[in-house]
């Protein structure tokens, strides 16, 4: 099912400040409704959810707007509803499937001789390794969002690829220092978006 623009929870900038959030059609009304048509080229909206700019037509008013919004909503929300989707998937309900597992010699010994033997080994083996990378999943969402946004304002801030490395280092308290001179707006949007982006932060 796709998701509507009433749906999409964006922030609106107009140069560094921020000028509106909320819900697409929203956020996208105040726009109409307050700006001159001269401030379009100073204004960007940002998709919550991955960080990304929107493209809006601005043309016309408010109520064609909105109504190509509607007609637009499979394309505008992809990244949502894939990540809708991928929520969805869960794990399936709890049952014993057999199938044939290649291993060398070696590898049969050390299996046999843990607690439980081969098949309880591989099976938290495998449990641990899905963890882990559903762990990195989530982590690696909301550096993506903070990564997209930062570079489509914040390139010419200072520290930003500095920035940038502790991000993707997960180093929390470097990358909140390193950000933390930048325009108050914009630092705070980063902060939200970057929320969860940190491992320890998942404790």
């Amino acid at each position: 099912m796709e998701a509507s623009p009433a749906q999409i929870s964006c922030t609106a900038f107009l140069e560094k400040d921020c000028f509106a959030k909320g819900t697409l059609h929203y956020v996208v009304g105040i726009v109409k409704d307050t700006l001159e048509d001269s401030k379009f080229v100073q204004l960007l909206i940002f998709d919550d959810l991955t960080g990304k700019p929107l493209d809006i037509d601005f043309r016309g008013k408010t109520a064609e707007v909105l109504e190509r919004l509607n007609s637009q909503a499979g394309h505008i929300s992809d990244t949502k509803e894939n990540e809708q989707l991928s929520r969805r998937v869960g794990r399936p309900k709890l049952g014993v499937v057999s199938g044939e597992v290649t291993l060398l010699p070696r590898h049969w010994d050390w299996l046999k001789a843990q607690p439980g033997g081969a098949s309880v080994t591989l099976r938290k083996l495998v449990d641990e390794a899905r963890r882990l990378g559903a762990n990195e999943s989530k982590v690696r969402a909301p550096q993506e969002a903070s990564y997209h946004f930062m570079t489509a304002m914040a390139g010419d801030f200072p520290q930003y690829e500095e920035a940038l490395r502790a991000l993707y280092a997960g180093n929390k308290d470097h990358f909140y220092g390193l950000i933390d001179d930048w325009t108050p707006d914009i630092k705070d949007y980063i902060k939200t978006l970057a929320k969860g982006a940190f491992i320890q932060e998942e404790s």
